[in-house]
């Protein structure tokens, strides 16, 4: 499993995207965007999740960053 760093647009899609993830059975926690990588809306959420995080993506979501011991490195973009 790896963790990633989902970034939204706005709060209300960070919160629908954790029911998601809690009807789809992943781990999910909404937490503050941290400072190196900014946010439109600040909340952010730390996901575990086994398959391609680009499934994941919605129009909700700016962005996506996998978390790894050297800091977070860009997985996905929203094209807006």
């Amino acid at each position: 499993m790896k963790e990633y760093m989902v970034l939204f647009f706005t709060h209300s899609g960070a919160i629908k995207f954790n029911r998601f993830a809690k009807r789809e059975g992943f781990s999910c926690e909404l937490m503050p965007v941290p400072r190196q990588l900014s946010s439109n809306c600040g909340v952010g959420a730390k996901i575990t999740y086994e398959g391609p995080c680009e499934e994941l993506a919605d129009e909700e979501i700016e962005k996506i960053y996998l978390a790894a011991t050297d800091g977070y490195h860009l997985v996905f973009a929203s094209d807006s």
